[in-house]
C-alpha cells in the first residue's frame, strides 16, 4: 500500500491519499496543515517502527474503511461493505492500542534522548492499561528517533510538497471480516 501526504498551506484541511493493494484509492482526512506532524503520518511511523500490524494502518491496508476516508477511484471488493459496523466495533481494541502507543512514542519522542529507565516511568504512566503489551523501551526509543526524522522532513515541506510512504503488504484479518475461501 503507497501513502501520500502532501503539504497543504497552513490551516487548510491535510489529507492523505492512499493506495491499497487491491487497487481501490481514497483520500483520508486529517487536521488543518501546519509545520507539525500530521496525525496520520505520526500513526503510521509509530505502527511501522513497532510493528503494529493490526492498528490503524494495517486495517486499511486489509480492507477497513474508517470516519473520514472517502473512495476516489477503484473497486472495492464484492460485499466489502457489508458490516462495516460490526468490524469497527471488533477493530476498536487495536485501535485504542495503536492510539496509545502512538501517544507514548511522542511523548518518548519530546524527551530528546531519554534513558530506557526513563522511558518505563513514562510507559507505566502513560498507558498502565497496556501493561505486558507495551514494547521495549530501545523499540520506544527507536520510534521515537524516527518520529523526530519524519517530523523534520514535514517540518521542511514548503506546500505543494509530498512525504510518500509504502506500507508492507502483509494482511491482517479484521475481526468480523469474513474469510474468502482458500484463505487461511
Amino acid at each position: 500500500m503507497r501513502v501520500t501526504f502532501p503539504r497543504p498551506a497552513d490551516h487548510e484541511v491535510a489529507y492523505a491519499v492512499v493506495e491499497r493493494d487491491d487497487g481501490v484509492v481514497y483520500r483520508l482526512l486529517g487536521g488543518r496543515a501546519g509545520t507539525a506532524l500530521p496525525h496520520d503520518i505520526r500513526h503510521l511511523i509509530v505502527e511501522r517502527e513497532l510493528g503494529v500490524t493490526d492498528g490503524i494502518w494495517g486495517g486499511i491496508a486489509a480492507g477497513a474503511v474508517f470516519a473520514g476516508m472517502r473512495q476516489l477511484r477503484g473497486r472495492r471488493p464484492p460485499h466489502a461493505a457489508e458490516h462495516p459496523a460490526e468490524r469497527r466495533r471488533g477493530y476498536r481494541d487495536r485501535m485504542l492500542r495503536a492510539e496509545l502507543l502512538a501517544d507514548l512514542v511522542e511523548k518518548v519522542a519530546a524527551l530528546g534522548n531519554p534513558t530506557p529507565d526513563e522511558i518505563r516511568r513514562l510507559s507505566a504512566a502513560k498507558v498502565p492499561v497496556l501493561r505486558d503489551a507495551v514494547p521495549s523501551p530501545e523499540a520506544l526509543a527507536t520510534a521515537a528517533c524516527a518520529l523526530q526524522v519524519e517530523a523534520a522532513r514535514w517540518a521542511r515541506l514548503r506546500p505543494g510538497q509530498e512525504l510518500r510512504y509504502e506500507w508492507p503488504s502483509s494482511r491482517v484479518r479484521i475481526p468480523g471480516q469474513a474469510r474468502r475461501r482458500g484463505s487461511p
